[in-house]
């Protein structure tokens, strides 16, 4: 070890209490490593919302193009999420088996590979199907990226750094808006605008798996399965990095750790009496989401085209709109921290509610866009909150997994959502549709006030006040 080093390496606490890796990790400072990692995974991300919001944007192209009915387009919209729902499930016990890293490099090159394959899909049960297999690399891409930052960024700069993250990945909703306005008309070299999507999205998706290949393993889930001597080194060179000011930060008061989860199946510890109020409000809380999230993203060129607006306009509202992601992730960066996470989730959940109703009942161009833009910058500021929260409930030892079931119920929503709000965008129109949205919303909002924890700031291995 070099001197450097050695006066960097954190003292025994008082009392001859030993620091645990995952204190370690909280008390340091915001390091470059920390922004790299989370750069590559935002742009990581940036390209799972080019994925998640693809079908949804090219509706009304698909279903000209390959003259869909109305039962095989909703099978194209849900095919993803279907396939989500299966991804965040397996993907996410993967990663509480075999580490976040490794579990970070399956997911991207499955739908990396699905989306490149859905470029030269020559019918639509190809389509469906390719959809699917890509939905299964998707589905854990943002449960994965909530449990690495929250294993490994320090607690009181977790929120506002994971807003970060998310704010880089929801630049992929705009692009994937201004690139189908832009192609969607074309067919360069003879192949349909909308093929080159898929296309760019598998070539970005696999530019990614190569920069990911360079991320360290979490330390927190190293030294949970016993890896200590590996988790040891990472930890370390973290510290080093931070410099010789880190040796004179005052350290934590030393606390008991919890224990990991008894080895007696992930249901029964979801239901055990630590975690029963949470696992509970985490689930109502991912059933009912998803209903305000993608019952917008997914069916905005829809409501759009009921209203009136032809295809290409209607693009080009909704790119427009769609610019209110990244900007609701800017935004929340500097809130993260600031406000008690479950008061931001219920707060951004009911103002949603309002811009969707205003969206609905817009009666000009100006009004449908301002009303998009603020929906969809709220449902960031809902999202990057939402993430942190719930990945803030769980032990490193079933973080992974805990959340991946969870997410799993999120995607199962988002596909019986084209079947159960296109029925009521056909047969009430958009006030109808985001009359239950809202609705859905505000249950939401009251799920997560009364069963929901403090969790700002707070260390993630152990359990939360109220």
């Amino acid at each position: 070890m070099s001197e450097e080093s050695a006066k960097v390496v954190p003292a025994p606490a008082p009392g001859g209490h030993r620091m645990s890796i995952g204190d370690r990790l909280d008390r340091l400072p915001v390091l470059p490593a920390h922004h790299r990692l989370t750069g590559v995974i935002g742009v990581g991300l940036l390209f799972d919302m080019y994925e998640n919001n693809l079908s949804g944007v090219l509706s009304k192209v698909l279903q000209a193009d390959f003259a869909l009915t109305g039962t095989t387009l909703k099978l194209v919209l849900a095919s993803a999420f279907l396939g989500q729902f299966l991804g965040a499930v397996v993907l996410g016990r993967f990663a509480d088996r075999f580490g976040r890293r490794r579990a970070f490099l399956v997911n991207l090159a499955l739908y990396s590979g699905a989306s490149l394959a859905g470029a030269f899909a020559p019918s639509v049960a190809w389509l469906v199907a390719l959809r699917f297999v890509a939905g299964i690399g998707i589905g854990a891409e943002q449960s994965l990226t909530d449990t690495y930052l929250t294993d490994v960024l320090p607690a009181r700069h977790r929120g506002r750094l994971i807003a970060w993250t998310y704010t880089i990945g929801f630049c992929g909703v705009p692009a994937v808006g201004l690139l189908a306005v832009w192609l969607v008309p074309l067919s360069p070299l003879g192949i349909a605008g909308w093929r080159w999507l898929f296309l760019f999205g598998a070539l970005g998706s696999a530019v990614v798996w190569v920069l990911r290949r360079g991320l360290f393993e979490s330390p927190r889930w190293l030294a949970t399965v016993g890896r200590t001597a590996e988790a040891e080194a990472i930890t370390a060179k973290l510290e080093a990095q931070a410099g010789p000011s880190y040796a004179t930060t005052a350290l934590p008061a030393p606390v008991v750790e919890q224990a990991p989860a008894p080895e007696r199946g992930m249901l029964r510890s979801l239901f055990s009496a630590p975690y029963r109020r949470r696992t509970v409000m985490m689930w109502v809380f991912c059933l009912l989401s998803t209903v305000g999230y993608y019952g917008f993203g997914t069916l905005a060129p829809q409501v759009l085209a009921a209203k009136g607006y032809d295809v290409v306009a209607g693009l080009g509202y909704t790119a427009v709109s769609f610019f209110g992601y990244p900007v609701g992730s800017l935004l929340a960066a500097p809130l993260m921290d600031r406000i008690e996470r479950k008061v931001l989730v219920a707060g951004s959940a009911c103002a949603m509610a309002a811009a969707g109703l205003g969206f609905a009942f817009a009666g000009s161009v100006g009004w449908v866009v301002a009303f998009g833009f603020g929906y969809t910058l709220l449902s960031n500021v809902f999202s990057a909150a939402s993430h942190v929260l719930l990945a803030e409930q769980y032990p490193t030892a079933i973080r992974a997994g805990a959340s991946g079931i969870a997410y799993s119920l999120s995607k199962l929503t988002a596909a019986a959502l084209p079947f159960l709000l296109l029925p009521l965008l056909d047969s009430g129109g958009a006030g109808l549709l985001f009359t239950v949205i809202a609705g859905a919303m505000a249950v939401l909002a009251l799920d997560v006030v009364v069963l929901g924890d403090r969790t700002t700031g707070r260390p993630v291995d152990r359990l939360p006040a109220r």
